[in-house]
């Protein structure tokens, strides 16, 4: 039986990678790079230490990342201190399931503790979790699976008895990786075949995973 629950943030409990996707192209664009949208997905939960490199790949050793990702950033805030963000649909359910069922809730996100603290409790569910684990706080980010492996062990239990919840492909590899179970709820993309074998289950939405623990 799972004993904890590990949620990612960004595209996960918040609706937020349609904002990096539509950023991050246009950051790229001012820069004079023509950045286009699969392009931004193969980056999705990358830590800055394989996004960088991956990038430069694609357009040169002139794509200043870190220049082009503080421009995203300040684009990404601007557009969330005018509309809010927005939470997926479900994750008040699921978390409020997982605190009556008294299992262990974390974060394991690529995104920096100050940020997550403050995304969370400006959608009013930084309460229900037990532990965070940031992009900040790790060497080694997504794909690698040590985030989720300091995750398990800060609530305390082994990867087999976690759940991992996971929108992107990156995500899935890293909480796999760890020897978690890896539930995706696909956000900007679906599972291909190559993904799906690492797949403990794929599910439309957040509240979908309350049935996946009942039925366990």
């Amino acid at each position: 039986m799972t004993k904890a629950v590990i949620f990612d943030m960004d595209g996960l409990m918040l609706d937020t990678e349609k904002l990096l996707a539509r950023y991050w192209m246009q950051a790229a664009h001012e820069y004079g790079f023509p950045m286009q949208l699969q392009q931004v997905l193969e980056i999705r939960s990358l830590s800055a230490n394989y996004a960088k490199p991956k990038l430069q790949s694609i357009f040169g050793e002139n794509f200043n990342y870190e220049e082009i990702r503080a421009r995203r950033r300040q684009l990404t805030a601007e557009h969330l201190q005018t509309y809010g963000i927005e939470k997926k649909q479900g994750l008040d359910q699921l978390l409020q399931y997982l605190k009556d069922s008294n299992r262990k809730i974390a974060v394991a996100t690529a995104t920096d503790k100050e940020r997550t603290e403050i995304y969370l409790k400006q959608v009013g569910v930084y309460e229900y979790f037990d532990t965070f684990v940031c992009g900040d706080m790790v060497k080694i980010g997504k794909p690698d699976p040590e985030i989720y492996l300091t995750a398990c062990q800060a609530v305390g239990f082994p990867p087999a008895e976690c759940m991992a919840l996971e929108d992107s492909p990156n995500g899935i590899r890293s909480a796999y990786s760890a020897g978690c179970k890896a539930v995706m709820i696909p956000d900007l993309s679906q599972p291909d075949e190559e993904l799906k074998p690492l797949l403990y289950a794929c599910v439309p939405s957040l509240a979908d995973v309350i049935d996946i623990l009942k039925g366990e």
